[in-house]
C-alpha cells in the first residue's frame, strides 16, 4: 500500500529511530505506475490519484476529479502529465505541479475504461474497455481519433511498445493483439491462451512481449513471452503460481545480471523469473 511519511511519529530502540507511515488513500489501492526516477503514481477507490516520492512517500500531489474508483494509471516517459482511468467511463489528464483538476478529460467508452497506454512523445493516447472497444485520443485536443470494436474483446490491459506505433492489448476473450495505432487497425493476434489474458509488457527494446493469465488450483496462471519479431512466436512460460496471474513486468536489466521479469499473483506471491531460462530467481 502506497504509504506517506509521518514526520510526527517517531520510535526510537536500540536501532535508532524508525519512521511511520500513514496511508495515501483513504480506500483500496487499485493502481500504481512509475512517473519519474524518484516518483510514482496511484490511483484508488477513494477517487483520486496520488503522485508521491519513492523516497519519502511523501504525496506532492493529489488530482481529484473522477466520480467513480480510479482502475489504471500510467504516464509518459519523463513526461509532466498524468493519466488515470476510472469505472466513471473516463480517462482524465493531470498536469504534474498543476492544478488538482484536470487539463483534459476523454470521455466515449460506454463501460469501465480498464486500459490505458500512451505513446513515448506523449501526443497520442490509447484506451481500451469493457464495452468490446479500443478508442485512439488526441492528447492536446481531447479529440476520439478512432474507435474499433471487436465481439467480446473485453480489454484488460494496453501496453505501447517502445519507439513504435504498435500497441498490444490483453482481453478477457482470452488473446493477445497487435493494434497499429495509426489506423487503429489489428496489425497481429497471437493464438489464444486457455485462460483470461489479465495483463501485458512490452521489454524496452521492443522484442519481447510478456502477457499473464487467470488461474485457480494450480490450473492456468502461467505468464507467456512471446517474440514480437517477425516470426512472433511463443517463446517460453513461466508457470508456478497457484491462482491467477494479475500482473507482469519486465524488469531493469543491470550490468551484471540476467535479464528478468516479475510476475504477482493472487496466491499472495511475487516470482522473479531469468526471461531466459524460465529459472525462479
Amino acid at each position: 500500500t502506497p504509504c506517506r511519511a509521518d514526520s510526527s511519529v517517531e520510535e526510537t530502540g536500540p536501532v535508532g529511530s524508525v519512521q511511520q507511515h500513514v496511508p495515501v488513500h483513504t480506500d483500496t489501492v487499485t493502481c500504481v505506475a512509475a512517473l519519474k526516477p524518484d516518483l510514482c503514481v496511484s490511483g484508488g477507490g477513494d477517487k483520486s490519484v496520488a503522485v508521491c516520492s519513492w523516497r519519502s512517500w511523501a504525496v506532492l500531489q493529489r488530482f481529484l476529479g473522477h466520480k467513480r474508483e480510479v482502475t489504471k494509471v500510467t504516464s509518459a516517459l519523463d513526461s509532466t502529465r498524468v493519466f488515470s482511468a476510472s469505472r466513471d467511463k473516463t480517462v482524465m489528464m493531470w498536469e504534474l505541479h498543476g492544478t488538482s483538476g484536470p487539463s483534459q478529460c476523454f470521455s466515449g467508452h460506454e463501460l469501465v475504461v480498464t486500459g490505458l497506454a500512451v505513446s513515448p512523445d506523449a501526443s497520442w493516447l490509447c484506451t481500451g474497455s469493457r464495452d468490446n472497444a479500443v478508442c485512439k485520443w488526441d492528447v492536446e485536443t481531447g479529440e476520439c481519433l478512432g474507435k474499433a470494436t471487436i465481439s467480446r474483446n473485453l480489454v484488460t490491459h494496453l501496453c505501447w511498445v517502445p519507439g513504435e506505433p504498435y500497441v498490444i492489448q490483453t482481453s478477457e476473450d482470452k488473446t493477445i493483439r497487435i493494434w497499429d495505432s495509426r489506423e487503429l487497425q489489428v496489425a497481429h493476434v497471437f493464438p489464444a491462451k486457455q485462460h483470461i489474458q489479465t495483463c501485458c509488457d512490452v521489454s524496452q527494446d521492443g522484442r519481447y512481449c510478456l502477457s499473464s493469465s487467470s488461474g485457480s488450483a494450480g490450473e492456468g496462471g502461467e505468464a507467456t513471452l512471446w517474440d514480437l519479431r517477425q516470426t512472433r512466436n511463443r517463446v517460453r512460460e513461466y508457470q508456478g503460481h497457484f491462482q491467477t496471474t494479475s500482473s507482469c513486468v519486465f524488469l531493469p536489466r543491470g550490468p551484471a545480471l540476467a535479464p528478468s521479469v516479475a510476475t504477482s499473483s493472487f496466491d499472495s506471491t511475487v516470482k522473479v523469473w531469468d526471461r531466459d531460462t524460465g529459472g525462479r530467481g
